[in-house]
């Protein structure tokens, strides 16, 4: 894998996949960034990530896939971008600043365009506004939820709770206090003190974790 961009989310992206056992080439044009990690990721490099025979003397086309995480620097992320494509990397990642800079990237050839910043705070503004312990968008309308139970469905079966029909929503796993998660059943009743994966579109799921 090739993370090209050093910046916060580059550097979160290139030492989890190494942490995972991931070869990592990390590519930044600035050297007091790359000598700070040196020794933490797999490969590291200093090297301009606009210029195609740097890329191709670093090994670039051996590499199935690549993000470039090149953020605040538009013009470099669109150039980078294109010269993936140009070198025939399977599968680009390319991390977008605004919606028109993640749609130039889609044309120019990004297999999948990420907003990091607009779906983190995406995620904060749910947790800040409701019961949710945490939240992850799986689809464009489809959400994950963690949550805790609504008082109407503490010690009431799942299977005869009518949840899904009255609210659209799947109670898909649930963590008693002090235990593990397990996947809900028909039988298991709710206690006030579980915690609760939720799913379903993402409107329902928001309305149900907003239930007292």
């Amino acid at each position: 894998m090739v993370v090209i961009g050093l910046g916060r989310f580059g550097t979160s992206l290139a030492l989890e996949l190494t942490r995972r056992g991931t070869e990592v080439l990390a590519i930044d044009n600035r050297p007091k960034i790359t000598q700070s990690l040196a020794g933490q990721i797999t490969q590291i490099a200093t090297a301009d990530a606009t210029d195609m025979e740097a890329l191709r003397q670093l090994g670039v086309p051996d590499f199935y896939q690549a993000v470039v995480a090149v953020g605040s620097d538009i013009e470099a992320s669109i150039l980078t971008t294109s010269l993936l494509v140009e070198l025939e990397i399977n599968d680009i990642w390319a991390k977008a600043i605004s919606t028109q800079h993640g749609r130039i990237l889609s044309r120019i050839g990004a297999h999948h365009v990420v907003f990091p910043e607009h779906d983190m705070g995406e995620r904060v503004a749910h947790l800040v506004s409701g019961r949710m312990l945490d939240y992850m968008q799986v689809d464009e309308n489809f959400a994950l939820a963690k949550t805790t139970p609504p008082k109407e469905y503490v010690g009431v079966p799942l299977g005869s709770s009518n949840l899904r029909r009255k609210y659209g929503v799947t109670i898909v796993a649930v963590k008693p206090s002090g235990e593990e998660f397990t996947y809900a059943t028909a039988d298991t009743e709710l206690s006030y003190d579980d915690v609760v994966l939720v799913s379903g579109r993402t409107e329902q799921v928001e309305r149900f974790a907003e239930l007292p």
